[in-house]
């Protein structure tokens, strides 16, 4: 799967929330249905999501690449340490849900 194309086509065509103070939120609301998290995020941040992600039952797929890479990904010129997928549009980023958690 092209992470890229699909995360882009998400943004585009559902609704996807970037932002660790949001992500965490929502993890503890049950308001997502994948949160993405880049592997150089924050130790602390990512105790949090997997653990309210795991609480909320909300699978959590960590990125092989930096925030920064995520944050290009995305199109934003900024580090995204994590996002979250709320609706996925017409992309197939879910799947990455069924992958590793």
């Amino acid at each position: 799967m092209d992470l890229a194309f699909e995360l882009r086509k998400a943004m585009e065509t559902g609704k996807v929330i970037i932002g660790s103070n949001k992500t965490v939120k929502l993890a503890k609301t049950g308001g997502a249905k994948l949160i993405i998290v880049a592997k150089n995020a924050p130790k602390e941040l990512k105790e949090d999501i997997y653990y309210y992600s795991k609480l909320s039952n909300i699978p959590v797929y960590e990125f092989e690449g930096t925030s920064i890479e995520l944050g290009m990904m995305c199109g934003k010129p900024y580090v995204v340490a994590s996002l979250a997928i709320i609706e996925p549009g017409e992309s197939n980023i879910l799947a990455l849900a069924g992958g590793r958690e």
